[in-house]
């Protein structure tokens, strides 16, 4: 159950992303370049750096399989309320988002910063899913979950 959650928040953050992206792209002034560099590019490199970091950097890695940990033994992500307040953090930065692209449709700084915040966090929660999956394989994690 806990490691559905964490491929659950991964799909939603993408999805609300991706609806973020294509709003952005309908009401943003400025040309195609502006939007995909924006957009995509330094919101990709965000998300490759918080991903590689997170995965990559022993201290880090050891700080999000502890923060995994702790999450698992409170019951993060193993009830309704758990599921729906992880969900209505997802929401609330994503409620952010689209202000962000309706201000900056409407003369505001354009919300770059905005996409590159949430594309990090993506690639932190990406790091979080593969890190969930190891420690489902390690011995030690099992025999502490009651697992086979």
């Amino acid at each position: 159950m806990f490691a559905r959650m964490q491929n659950s928040v991964v799909v939603a953050a993408a999805l609300i992303y991706a609806g973020a992206v294509v709003r952005a792209w309908q009401v943003l002034p400025g040309g195609a370049d502006l939007k995909l560099q924006r957009t995509a590019v330094f919101p990709g490199l965000f998300l490759a750096l918080s991903f590689a970091g997170a995965l990559a950097a022993p201290p880090a890695r050891s700080a999000l399989t502890r923060h995994l940990w702790i999450s698992y033994r409170t019951g993060f992500g193993q009830s309704v309320t758990s599921v729906l307040v992880g969900m209505g953090v997802l929401v609330a930065v994503a409620g952010f988002i689209f202000w962000q692209i309706h201000t900056g449709a409407h003369g505001g700084r354009y919300p770059g910063g905005a996409f590159s915040g949430y594309a990090a966090g993506i690639g932190l929660l990406l790091a979080q899913t593969i890190l969930v999956r190891r420690m489902e394989r390690d011995p030690v994690f099992r025999a502490r979950i009651g697992g086979p």
